[in-house]
Formats: structure tokens, C-alpha cells, sequence
């Protein structure tokens, strides 16, 4: 295969064996560079376009992206037949090297391998390597190619070419190659005049080549530099090395680097030879993936840096597993060539399960050692060994990576006092005291995403194993949280299988009591790891957090916590902001509400559960999650209030409540739907604990407390689930009462699905256990759904019988919005049985009753009920005026099914007037909003209403169609009077002659 030789030492060249690659156009150029730059590295689409626009891309930026990229391709497809050279990753681009060389990774892998060289006192090699690495410029790099980020790393590189060059001619001078330096170093300062190490190689040069009064008139032209052009006096360097040559030190003449400290005098300085470079960092991690954004905010550390700025420290925090470490190490070893003084690695064992924490004496003594200063002369007493450690790095530029820091007590003796220098501090948690007196950067590490972790998986396994099945490689990410070290562990199992598909360790991670022995290798695995933070908590909060594991809530609010450990909800907020400071928890912000909420990743919840389960006793278990269904219980209670106005519709058991103080129930529940939206998962999850727990009361009155959500939010499989579970707890606990209210739930359920059947089965003996229970309005709200029932069956008598009977059980326990609620029922059963005037009687009652409760969703059910009277009576402003305000009442609730239905109000109104036009368009925003909600039966209604108005409009082929979809549905749902409808409507629609309004209205008897 032919190898590419990219080069940007110099102006941007591309060569295959030896001839040129043509780009064409600037933008062309400048996005091969940022790739360049960043080889083997994802570059995403955002930062390519502020490169090439200079921070002002135009709208189409992201296709002109990607038509450079493509001419960038077709270019290499031509010269050497690849087209894969510049993938597409997430969210941008890469470009992978393999074999190819680019020039500036070369000349980085020389400056290594000299250092390695030099550290082993191989100088003579160590030159070589530099000269070869030094030659491989051909001028400014990149230059010509245009944009502040290739600037900036045009002029990275080139600050690294300068500090090579000091680098290499130190080696020189060690060898003895003094005199050869002399004219080369005077041309050198010439274009590079405030370069102290350079001015004080070329003293040293020129006195070890017998020429003391040049070496002296170098010192003092640096002198009227510094002081006319900077207003500074040279530094300690020259100062030092100035006065060594007036004496005429005999250190001077030994065949030795220029010292990077201050000569000190006397025989230990003449025996340093050369200056120790420390090269600590461990290896960088296999399969580093992802971090892109962390990676820049690190690299922006690195900016500005000079003797005189503050030193720039980097903070990365997170739970254990998340990376930390191999962000630390990778980035490090990205930047180890911007710090040609060494590389400073310490792990402190802040968090260690077995070993103490080190102490900052400990590690000064080893940084010192390999900063090369003898033994002998490390100082005993801590703030000396520090200040000798500060003194030690004056005038260098060395990177300190301090691993696994504890506190600040442990750090703050080993950062440097220079802004030359940066340190990377790792840590469990937040470290205070950084932020204020450094140039501070703290990256808070969440989980990889799931593309991420996907090519974490891949890189570790290998990607033709797993592109087979890539939804399963996706799941597999999703079950280890996205957390790097549980990644590896379970690719690490599939690469140590070869036998195993993804999908079998995917059904075994699915097991969640297996979960964590899968990813847990003995003491290094995800378990262990969640242990050390775990340990590290006050004995309040990894309380607060174990029983918290137990919570079966994808989210939740501090209120949980408070019910958990029955302690004040302030307390308990504070107890939980420390489990999120400790990266266990996670907050999840409403900005709708303002309120906050927390959630657990799986990993750290299961760990949490089996902490709660070995520390916990079954008893303690059982109480703290009864007082937390009995605080959701007492929420749901004051949310159904404020939304009926009153305790109404629902039958109540003895299960205990956990009482919340008032202020924080009426910020809680101030918007009541909402509070029911955002706790519907959490509804649903309890309702399912309680049952298993044998809570049956709990769970009943949770589940109907809670239907006025399922209904009007349109959830009928939680409104099932939740029903089901507690009937099935209920009946095994004996709990007639509560069995009786979840098959009345069902059975409304039923009514709603318009499973009739269903429905009929469950009523008989939902009113035999409530009048056994002796619980009136239990029984009035079944009576309540017979009326419905047997409407639905045609006996308009017998229903008729059982509303008022409902009416009456309603009345009698002061249940005022049921009450309202099936005078609205009756109004509709009194228009079909052709008594319009008692039916308009029973709506104005059903309106008055709902204003004195201050219902409003009561009073738009019987506002649209009215409407439905006042288009029967032909009067259609009426009409259109009270499906209107139906509508604002509705739409200010959030009750997406009285929208539906107060729209297919409005639609009839309009036609009564004969606007059929606005008419159409309104219907079909019921038919919309009806399909939202599922109402299959509504749906088929307005598609009715809607063919009439289609047919009066003259479009009877488009009305003939709705007709046929209604029909069918209607159909499906047993409701053969309207099948009759459908039918009368359809033979008009077919038929000759002009459609006439007022029979399409007597054949639709709309009278629902």
C-alpha cells in the first residue's frame, strides 16, 4: 500500500512516495490541518466551521463541511486509493493515520525517545535524535494556512521547536561542543532575543572558548533589552551565571548543560552534570475513547503560561470508575512534550481500601529525588522539603499529575509557584480551596455516551465480532451506565470468550441481581470501586444513600429522602446534595416547575440496594419505604384536591400517610397535573412496591387517587398496571374494600376503552363489596358506570334509574363533583330519551354545582355537556360560546381528552351556524387531538361529523372515505346505533341530488 507523508512542519505538504498531493482552496486546506492536528482524534463539525469562519460560520456551514471533507476524500481516493482515510464519527470527523506519517507526531516521537535517551545518559544519542527531529522543519508550521486554532497551533508547535532547540544545544555543550555553538547561538538570539536559556548557553559557550569579555557584553546586551524593552532586569539565570563568569568559577569550564536552577556555588554544583528530567507519567490507557470536550477544556490549561502568571490547575472529579485516571494519563502524555523540564506522577491513595493516604512528605521526597537533588540535601522538616520543591522547579516547565487526592491538606504542599508549570489533580470529590488563589479548571466526569461506549467496546474486542449485532453492543453500554471501567471489564469478558455472542453477556448483565458479579474483578471491579466512595460518607448520608437504592423511582425529589430517614425535608436535601457532591446521585433540574429532582445511575442504585439489604433490617426496610408511599400518597391527595376542589370521586382507605409540611406540599403540588406528570413513573413504581410488600392499602388508594393523571394524561396501560397489581394485592391480604375500589377502577377503565363487556363483568361485584363495606359513595360511583353500561346497551330506562340512584348516594355524602359530574351524564341520557328542556335543567345544575366547588375541570365537562344541549336546540352561538370556554378551561388544565372533546363540540357549533369551512378545520384538530389521547370512539364521532361537513362542501368522494374509516371503527367497538348513523349518513353521501344540512342532522340525531 502507498504511504502518505502528511507534513506541517513548515507550509501544509502532502506527498506519496515523494510527489505531491494537490489540495485545492483555502477551506480545504485549513480543515486537512485542524485534522492533522488532531490525528487519530474526532474533530467535531462545530469546531472545523469556527477554523475555516473564524468564529462566524454561515447557516449552511455544517453542508459546507461536508462537501470539503468529500472533495478531501476524493482527492486521496485518487492519489492512493483510499477512501477511508477521513471517517465520519460523532460529531464531526477523523483522520486516521494507520501507516501514514504526518511530521510534527515524528518529531514529538523523537523529543522522546532523546529524553529517554538523556534520562539513561546516552547524550551523544540523545543529540542525534534531536538534530533529526530539529531537521524534519522546513519553516513556520502550517504556514499559509489561515484561522486563529491553526495559529495557535502553529505557534504551539513552534514554541516546542524553540525549547527543543535549548534542549539540544544543552546536549551539545555537554558533549563539548562549545565552539561550534558560539556563531550558531549569536544567530539564534538574534530573531530570538528574550530567551534567557539561550542567551546563558551561548555565555557558557563563549567562555568555555576562551572569549570571557564576549560572555560578559552578551550579559549586558540581555540587560538593555530586558530593562529598556520590558522595564525587568534579567533573571536569576543570567544574574547567577553573570557573576560566576566575573569570578571565573571553575564550574564554568566543566564540559556540562547549562544548570536549569540557579548555580548554586561550591564543589556540588560542579558535580551535576546534567539537570534530571523526570519522566513519571504511567502508561497511557488502551482504547482511550471519547473525553473529546474534556480533552479541549484541559488543553485550555495550557494557553498562557509564563514565570510571572498564575499557576494553572486542573481538577477532575467523579465517581469511581468513570475515567478519571485514564483522562488524567491520556491527556497528560498528549502534553508531556509541552513540558521539556519532566513530568512529576503521584498516586496519593486518598481513596485506597487498604493502604493510608500518602503524605505530601512522602511525595515531596520522591519528587525531589527525581528532580535529581541528592538525598543528603532533602530537607527533613515539611514546609522546607516544600519550599526546596518550589526552589527546585524555578525557571523549568514540568507537568504534575497528582492522582487520587483526597483534600487539599494533601495538595497544597506540591503545587509549584510558578504559572510555567500545571498540575492535574484527580479526586472523588470536589477539592476546596483550588478556586480563587489558581488559575482553576474543574471537569466534573459524567458517563461516556453511547456511541462512546460502543467504540470503547469495539476497540477492546474488535469491531467485525460486534458489527453483526449493534443493538445489542448499544444495550450493553446502556447496562453498564457508560462508566469506562465497567465497559472494559464486560468487553475485556466478550474478547476472554470468543464463544460468547454480545447478546448472551447482555442477558446476563439484564439480571440485576447478577449484574455487579458480573462486572466485579475482585478487588478492582465496579463493585469494589463504588465501595471506596461509599466508605468515605458520614454514617447520615451513606444512610440517606442505601435506603435511597431501595426507592423503586427512576427519579426523585428530596421529599423521598425526608419520608426515607423521617427527618425534616430541609435536612434531608442537605444529605442528598452531599451524595451529589460525592458524584452518586445525579440532579435533574425542572425548569418548567424550578423544583429539583435526583436520579442514581443503574450501577450505583443496584449497589446502593444491596448496601441497604446488608446494613439495613427488614424491618427498617419495610417502614422507610411504607412512609414513602404514604408521603406520595399524601401528595396525590392534595394534587386530586386541588384539582376536583375536594376530596371527591374517590374512596379512601387506612393506609398510613407520611404527613409534609404544608409550605412544601403547596410548592409541590402548586400546578397539580404537573406534579402528577412529573411523579408518574415514581406513582407507577410505588403502587407496584406496595403490592409486592403486601401494602395493599397504600397501593389501592394510590392507584385511584391517581386516575384523574392516567385519564386526562392518556396512560391506560400504568392505569392498568397499577390497577391490577393492587386488586391482586388486595385480595390476597383479604382487603374487600380495596378490592371493590380497583375493580370500580377497572371497570371505568373498561368504560373508557369502550370494552363494554369488560366493563358489565366487574360492576355486580364491585357494588356488592362496597354496600357490604357499607361505603356509600363507593357504590354511587358504580351506579354511577351501570348508567353508562347500560346506555351503551340501549336500556336508556335502566340507566336513566341507575344515574339517579347515583345522583342521590353523591348528594347524600356531600361528593359535589361526581355529584356534577353525573348530572352531565343524566343531562346526555334525558336529550336521548327526547327531553331536551329536563336535560338543558340538569346541565345549568351540573355548571352550578362545579362553580360553588370552584372545579374547573367539573365545570368544563358540563360546559361541553351544555353545548351538546344548546346544538340539539339549534342554537348555535350559544353553542360555539360554550364549547369556547369549555376549551380555555380545558387547555389551562393540560386535560388533553376534554381538548379533543370540547373541539368536536366547537366543530358542531359551527356547522349548526353554517360556516362549514371553520367548521372542517376545527374538526380535524379534534381528530388530532382525539388520536393523541387514543379515544378510538371520539376519533370515529368526529370523523362523522367531519364527512358531513366534507360532503356539504362538495367533496363527497373524501367524505365517503371518512365515513368508511369511522364505520369500521365503530364496528370494532360494538356500538351498533352509530353503525346505524354511519349507514344513513353514507346512503346520502352516494346518493343523487344536492346534500341537504337539516338531514344530515336528523339522520345524526346528535344527541351523543
Amino acid at each position: 500500500m502507498l504511504q502518505v507523508v502528511f507534513r506541517i512542519l513548515g507550509p501544509l505538504d502532502v506527498q506519496v512516495d515523494g510527489r505531491p498531493v494537490p489540495l485545492s482552496g483555502a477551506r480545504q486546506r485549513t480543515i486537512l490541518s485542524m485534522l492533522l492536528l488532531s490525528a487519530n482524534r474526532v474533530v467535531s463539525v462545530d469546531t472545523l466551521a469556527d477554523a475555516v469562519w473564524q468564529g462566524r460560520p454561515p447557516n449552511t456551514f455544517v453542508n459546507q463541511i461536508a462537501i470539503c471533507v468529500s472533495g478531501l476524500r476524493k482527492t486521496f481516493k485518487a492519489a492512493v486509493g483510499l477512501d477511508d482515510l477521513i471517517v465520519t464519527v460523532h460529531p464531526g470527523y477523523l483522520l486516521a493515520t494507520g501507516e501514514h506519517r504526518i511530521d510534527a507526531a515524528e518529531f514529538e516521537d523523537l523529543i522522546a525517545e532523546a529524553r529517554e535517551a538523556t534520562r539513561h545518559r546516552r547524550t551523544a544519542e540523545a543529540a542525534e535524535l534531536l538534530d533529526e527531529a530539529l531537521g524534519l522543519w522546513r519553516g513556520p508550521a502550517l504556514e499559509g494556512v489561515v484561522g486563529e486554532r491553526v495559529a495557535a497551533e502553529a505557534e504551539r508547535l513552534g514554541e516546542l521547536r524553540l525549547a527543543v532547540y535549548e534542549e539540544y544545544t544543552a546536549l551539545r555543550l555537554d558533549l563539548g561542543r562549545h565552539r561550534e555553538l558560539v556563531g550558531e547561538l549569536s544567530s539564534f538570539i538574534k530573531e530570538n532575543g528574550l530567551r534567557e536559556q539561550a542567551r546563558a548557553q551561548l555565555m557558557l559557550a563563549q567562555y568555555r572558548s576562551g572569549r570571557r569579555a564576549e560572555a560578559l557584553e552578551t550579559f549586558r546586551e540581555a540587560r538593555r533589552l530586558f530593562v529598556d524593552d520590558l522595564g525587568i532586569e534579567p533573571g536569576p539565570l543570567l544574574q547567577k551565571l553573570h557573576d560566576a563568569v566575573l569570578a571565573d568559577e571553575s564550574w564554568l569550564t566543566a564540559p556540562a548543560a547549562v544548570p536549569i536552577e540557579e548555580p548554586a556555588p561550591g564543589p556540588a554544583a560542579a558535580a551535576v552534570a546534567v539537570a534530571a528530567i523526570p519522566a513519571q507519567l504511567p502508561a497511557d490507557v488502551a482504547a482511550f475513547t471519547g473525553r473529546s470536550e474534556e480533552l479541549a477544556a484541559l488543553d485550555r490549561l495550557l494557553a498562557e503560561r509564563s514565570d510571572s502568571s498564575v499557576l494553572p490547575v486542573g481538577s477532575i472529579t467523579g465517581i469511581g470508575g468513570v475515567g478519571k485516571t485514564a483522562l488524567a494519563r491520556h491527556w497528560a502524555h498528549r502534553v508531556a512534550v509541552r513540558f521539556p523540564d519532566g513530568q512529576l506522577f503521584a498516586d496519593l491513595r486518598g481513596y485506597d481500601d487498604s493502604d493510608e493516604p500518602l503524605t505530601p512528605n512522602a511525595v515531596l521526597d520522591r519528587f525531589l529525588r527525581a528532580l535529581g537533588v541528592p538525598a543528603a540535601e532533602i530537607p527533613a522538616e515539611p514546609v522546607e522539603r516544600a519550599d526546596r520543591f518550589r526552589s527546585e522547579l524555578g525557571g523549568r516547565r514540568v507537568l504534575v499529575v497528582l492522582d487520587n487526592a483526597r483534600s487539599y491538606d494533601q495538595i497544597r504542599w506540591l503545587l509549584p509557584g510558578s504559572g510555567r508549570h500545571c498540575v492535574l489533580v484527580t479526586s472523588r470529590d470536589p477539592i476546596e480551596g483550588l478556586a480563587g488563589d489558581y488559575d482553576f479548571r474543574h471537569l466534573s466526569l459524567g458517563a461516556l455516551d453511547h456511541s462512546e461506549a460502543a467504540e470503547l467496546v469495539t476497540k477492546v474486542v474488535g469491531g467485525e465480532r460486534l458489527s453483526a449485532d449493534p443493538e445489542s453492543v448499544s444495550e450493553l453500554g446502556a447496562l453498564c451506565d457508560g462508566l469506562p471501567l465497567a465497559l472494559r471489564i464486560a468487553a475485556a469478558r466478550l474478547a476472554g470468550k470468543p464463544h460468547w455472542t454480545v447478546r448472551q453477556l447482555v442477558d446476563r448483565l439484564k439480571d440485576q441481581h447478577r449484574r455487579l458479579d458480573e462486572l466485579s474483578e475482585g478487588s478492582r471491579g465496579v463493585r469494589a470501586g463504588f465501595r471506596l466512595s461509599y466508605r468515605g460518607l458520614p454514617a447520615d448520608v451513606a444512610r440517606m444513600y442505601r435506603l435511597l437504592g431501595l426507592l423503586n423511582m427512576p427519579d426523585f425529589s428530596a421529599w423521598a429522602g425526608a419520608a426515607l430517614l423521617d427527618i425534616d425535608p430541609l435536612d434531608a436535601e442537605d444529605l442528598i446534595e452531599q451524595l451529589v457532591d460525592a458524584q452518586l446521585l445525579e440532579v435533574l433540574a425542572d425548569r418548567r416547575s424550578g423544583q429539583v429532582r435526583y436520579r442514581f445511575q443503574d450501577l450505583l442504585r443496584l449497589f446502593a440496594a444491596e448496601c441497604a439489604h446488608e446494613e439495613e433490617t427488614p424491618t427498617a426496610r419495610a417502614e422507610a419505604l411504607r412512609r414513602v408511599c404514604g408521603g406520595l400518597l399524601f401528595l396525590a391527595e392534595g394534587a386530586h384536591r386541588r384539582i376536583y376542589g375536594g376530596d371527591f370521586t374517590v374512596v379512601h382507605g387506612p393506609g398510613p400517610r407520611h404527613r409534609l409540611p404544608d409550605g412544601l406540599v403547596g410548592a409541590l403540588v402548586a400546578d397539580p397535573m404537573e406534579w402528577f406528570e412529573r411523579e408518574r413513573s415514581s406513582i407507577v413504581g410505588s403502587v407496584d412496591q406496595a403490592a409486592e410488600s403486601g401494602e395493599s392499602a397504600l397501593a389501592w388508594d394510590l392507584t385511584m387517587t391517581s386516575v384523574t393523571l392516567f385519564q386526562n394524561r392518556n396512560y391506560p396501560e400504568d392505569w392498568r398496571q397499577c390497577a391490577e397489581r393492587a386488586l391482586a394485592a388486595a385480595r390476597r391480604t383479604g382487603d374487600a374494600l380495596g378490592e371493590a375500589a380497583m375493580l370500580h377502577s377497572l371497570s371505568t377503565l373498561e368504560i373508557v376503552q369502550f370494552r363494554w363487556a369488560e366493563a358489565g363483568a366487574r360492576l355486580d361485584r364491585a357494588r356488592q363489596l362496597f354496600t357490604e363495606q357499607g361505603e356509600r359513595r363507593g357504590a354511587a360511583l358504580v351506579q354511577r358506570n351501570l348508567a353508562l353500561y347500560e346506555r351503551n346497551r340501549g336500556n336508556l330506562a335502566t340507566a336513566r334509574e341507575e344515574g339517579y340512584r347515583s345522583l342521590d348516594g353523591f348528594r347524600a355524602v356531600g361528593d359535589h363533583y361526581a355529584e356534577a359530574h353525573v348530572l352531565g351524564i343524566l343531562a346526555r341520557i334525558e336529550l336521548e330519551c327526547g327531553e331536551p328542556r329536563t336535560s338543558l335543567e340538569l346541565t345549568e345544575q351540573a355548571i352550578a354545582v362545579n362553580l360553588r366547588v370552584g372545579s374547573t375541570r367539573g365545570e368544563a365537562q358540563s360546559t361541553v355537556r351544555l353545548a351538546e344541549v344548546l346544538v340539539s336546540q339549534g342554537e348555535g352561538e350559544r353553542a360555539e360560546a360554550a364549547s369556547r370556554r369549555a376549551l380555555e378551561l380545558v387547555r389551562a388544565e393540560g386535560d388533553l381528552r376534554g381538548e379533543a372533546h370540547s373541539l368536536r363540540c366547537l366543530g358542531e357549533a359551527l356547522w349548526k351556524q353554517d360556516r362549514p369551512a371553520e367548521a372542517a378545520d376545527t374538526l380535524r384538530e379534534a381528530l388530532a387531538a382525539a388520536e393523541r389521547v387514543s379515544d378510538r370512539f371520539l376519533e370515529a364521532r368526529v370523523r362523522t361529523l367531519l364527512a358531513c361537513v366534507t360532503g356539504l362542501s362538495g367533496d363527497r368522494v373524501a367524505a365517503a372515505g371518512l365515513l368508511a374509516a369511522a364505520a369500521r371503527q365503530f364496528e370494532e367497538l360494538g356500538s351498533p346505533v352509530w353503525l346505524e348513523r354511519v349507514a344513513g349518513l353514507d346512503r346520502a353521501v352516494r346518493g343523487a341530488g344536492a346534500l341537504d344540512s337539516e338531514r344530515l342532522w336528523q339522520v345524526l340525531e346528535v344527541a351523543p
